[in-house]
């Protein structure tokens, strides 16, 4: 089960947002080209976390080109014209510290954790990656390699690891979240050292880029730091793409089958839900923990404890900035059959829908949610990730703070309202992973439709 998933936290990505007691004192301001600064000051530990956020994701790709955002991820570490190829990392571990990137559906997150005496190093590796990263053709030809590696390991190869493409291209039809983050190889092979090159230079640029840092730094003296590295760098100047296209709502309940390199069938139901920031979706949260937050659960006690139909089960949202995905996942016991597990999986939200929570129980996942975010910015590197989430996503770094108050204003009738609203047949994907083995007998795998 542990391995079942970590897996699905590789291919989803997700996690809470985090809020923080006591309170998160920043500072913010941007800079004339447009670099918005955000710095958090504690010098408890001598770390400090350096991190750029930049507001690009696979959602900001040609559909033609897709791959793009997270294939940058990689290929910004090649170097620069002051920083020879393959030394990046050598700067990071020779000062003792760390560092990684991620990539979503919509932004490109770049860090270092060092020691708070090599802030500059940090700030001087970020700002050569601003301003003049290397991209070449043997660089591009380079990451090439380590991308489709990833997707063998990650996806290809990995027991259930096509679940999200999967569930992506079947529940968008327009929306550009319909590709994963990891795109199409068959884009990256065909694009040009001109398209790379346009592509940094469109979004690669200080006004889409957040610089937020925390740690045991002096605000006035990270401030002429920043300036020395950053202040000089040119605006990009071209009109940064967001995409508008709006994904129109699913009117009928869409199912598939898909056989997979697995031992254990699964059911996987994935239903539309708003943007993350909306009313909707803090409630949607919420329902996750009563679902499937611990083994006190609701689904877990049920499914798992009670009538051992199920190995796993997950209730999670896969939100996003535009309206994004709640996704209900469960890993069938040996020998039961999907259909079983599938009723199962529906009985206990329609438990939800029809019948209003205890008070008793419903403090008691208020409870989970206070303790999850009093511990959710443990390290300096969640703290800045999330003051720069929040600027980018809300405009408003302080939600750090003040976010918690959104889930505290959840009632016990919102939770069995957006259960009834979302939570329908109508607006949902159904797949059943099956093995391979069971292909071979179709009378025995026929996916049944209440449609």
């Amino acid at each position: 089960m542990k391995q079942f998933l970590t897996i699905l936290y590789v291919i989803f990505n997700w996690t809470f947002a985090g809020a923080q007691a006591p309170k998160i004192q920043f500072t913010e301001y941007d800079l004339s080209n447009g670099l918005h600064v955000i710095l958090h000051q504690d010098n408890t530990t001598p770390i400090v976390a350096v991190s750029v956020l930049y507001h690009v994701g696979s959602k900001n790709e040609n559909p033609e080109r897709t791959g793009f955002a997270h294939f940058f991820e990689h290929l910004l570490f090649e170097g620069s014209e002051n920083i020879k190829r393959g030394e990046f990392d050598k700067y990071i571990t020779n000062a003792g510290g760390t560092n990684n990137a991620n990539t979503s559906n919509d932004r490109t997150f770049y860090y270092e954790i060092l020691p708070s005496n090599q802030l500059e190093l940090g700030l001087w590796l970020e700002s050569e990656r601003m301003m003049h990263a290397r991209i070449d053709q043997e660089g591009v030809d380079t990451q090439r390699e380590v991308v489709k590696e990833e997707k063998r390991q990650r996806m290809d190869n990995q027991p259930y690891g096509s679940i999200l493409p999967e569930i992506l291209k079947r529940a968008y039809k327009v929306h550009p979240y319909r590709w994963p983050t990891i795109g199409s190889l068959e884009h990256l092979n065909k694009a040009t050292l001109d398209e790379f090159m346009d592509f940094y230079h469109t979004f690669y640029v200080p006004e889409n880029a957040t610089l937020s840092i925390a740690g045991d730094i002096e605000i006035e003296e990270a401030k002429k730091s920043i300036d020395k590295y950053f202040k000089d760098i040119k605006r990009g100047g071209k009109p940064i793409p967001r995409p508008n296209v709006v994904e129109p709502p699913q009117t009928e309940e869409i199912r598939d089958v898909v056989y997979d390199n697995i031992q254990l069938p699964a059911v996987i139901q994935t239903y539309h839900m708003p943007a993350q920031g909306t009313d909707d979706s803090y409630a949607l949260n919420m329902l996750s923990t009563l679902l499937s937050g611990g083994q006190s659960s609701r689904m877990y006690k049920s499914l798992v404890d009670e009538q051992k139909k199920a190995y796993v089960v997950q209730a999670f949202p896969f939100s996003s900035e535009d309206p994004g995905l709640y996704i209900v996942l469960g890993l069938s016991n040996l020998g039961v059959p999907v259909e079983d597990l599938e009723s199962g999986m529906d009985a206990e939200i329609k438990k939800v829908q029809d019948e209003l929570i205890s008070e008793k129980e419903f403090q008691k996942i208020r409870n989970q949610i206070e303790s999850d975010y009093v511990q959710g910015n443990a390290s300096m590197i969640g703290i800045a990730e999330q003051l720069a989430d929040y600027h980018v996503y809300y405009g408003d770094a302080n939600l750090i703070n003040t976010e918690l108050d959104r889930f505290m204003k959840i009632t016990r009738e919102d939770l069995q309202r957006v259960a009834r609203k979302y939570l329908t047949k109508e607006n949902r994907v159904v797949l059943y992973y099956l093995p391979k083995s069971a292909q071979q007998k179709p009378n025995e795998t026929e996916v049944k439709s209440d449609n």
